[in-house]
């Protein structure tokens, strides 16, 4: 079996231990931070368990029916989705924003990507079990040490006085930000774009679809991707945490600029993955190949990784920097 075919599962393997090393890291900090936060999480109520079943099957049912996974990439989204959601509805709702934005960017004007990506095929917007574990994969493991360190619970993004809760879903904002970015400035940036990409490596042109490509719109894209996951997860914390506490913290705004540069971000970096390891080639018929073979000319990458892997690769490293990054510029009030 083609190794790289087995690249994702390693990857993803590897950044269990991660996400534990961070939430070791977050409850140590925590220590000299002050925090306020619940000592032992509540109860979750009935209704919670309910929602968070019910909602899952709903969200894959609808995706079945359009096609937009396959069975087995519904099964593994049913886990993650409760996950998800009996974490923090906000984290489901940055789920299903993703999920179905990218679905219907994908099947964005087919018939123009299939005359450039050589494996294009009708099907190809059902996500299977490998894409939704390289796509989800991070942002669930961080869902589930937000659920085990702080319960099942919406709360505002307060570094001040809940630091591991803001981390953490800031981290997992990021990650579904970071893939919805890439999805919409790789499926869209293709095909709204006037001009051949550029290599993001060299800034040489290089054919549509090239791993590493990149162009203007398409880097649009990938800000308004992300963008509209953080208006998302802005809009549930609003709806969904006590209003009491929403007024005793921070504004949560930014929110939606730290989930724009989370999108535009991860697709950089996606970018800068797929143009060096991540082998791109043009065949006889002018299409875009992933890997070598008789009458395909090289344009740039190494066949280290495939898609799958620069996918989860990217996920893990947004998720991590990007609540760094707003601990430093979070407004205090």
């Amino acid at each position: 079996m083609d190794v790289h075919a087995w690249l994702p599962v390693i990857f993803c393997s590897l950044s269990i231990p991660l996400s534990l090393f961070m939430w070791l890291g977050n409850l140590a900090f925590s220590k000299f931070w002050h925090s306020n936060e619940f000592e032992e999480p509540p109860v979750i109520p009935p209704t919670r368990w309910l929602f968070s079943t019910l909602a899952p099957l709903t969200l894959m049912t609808i995706a079945l029916r359009r096609k937009s996974v396959n069975k087995s990439g519904a099964a593994l989204g049913i886990i993650f989705s409760f996950i998800l959601s009996i974490a923090n509805h906000a984290f489901f709702a940055s789920l299903a924003a993703f999920f179905f934005t990218s679905s219907r960017a994908t099947k964005f004007r087919a018939h123009l990507k299939r005359k450039f990506e050589k494996d294009f095929k009708e099907g190809e917007g059902q996500r299977n079990w490998v894409q939704v574990l390289c796509n989800g994969g991070m942002a669930t493991q961080l869902a589930l040490l937000y659920l085990i360190d702080c319960g099942s619970c919406e709360r505002p993004i307060d570094f001040s006085n809940e630091y591991r809760s803001s981390w953490l879903g800031v981290a997992v904002m990021s990650a579904f930000a970071c893939c919805n970015g890439d999805t919409w400035a790789s499926e869209l940036g293709s095909v709204l774009s006037k001009k051949d990409p550029f290599l993001i490596t060299t800034r040489r042109r290089v054919p549509r679809g090239t791993n590493g490509g990149v162009s203007i719109p398409g880097l649009v894209a990938s800000l308004a991707g992300g963008l509209f996951v953080g208006v998302v997860y802005y809009i549930t914390v609003r709806y969904t945490v006590e209003a009491h506490t929403l007024h005793a913290s921070p504004s949560q705004w930014p929110l939606i600029i730290f989930g724009g540069v989370a999108g535009l971000l991860g697709s950089l970096l996606d970018s800068l993955l797929g143009a060096t390891m991540q082998y791109s080639g043009v065949d006889k018929e002018g299409k875009i190949v992933e890997c070598p073979g008789v009458g395909v000319r090289h344009i740039s990458g190494l066949r280290i990784l495939d898609n799958h892997s620069v996918n989860l690769i990217s996920s893990i490293v947004t998720g991590v920097t990007m609540p760094l990054i707003a601990l430093k510029f979070w407004p205090l009030y």
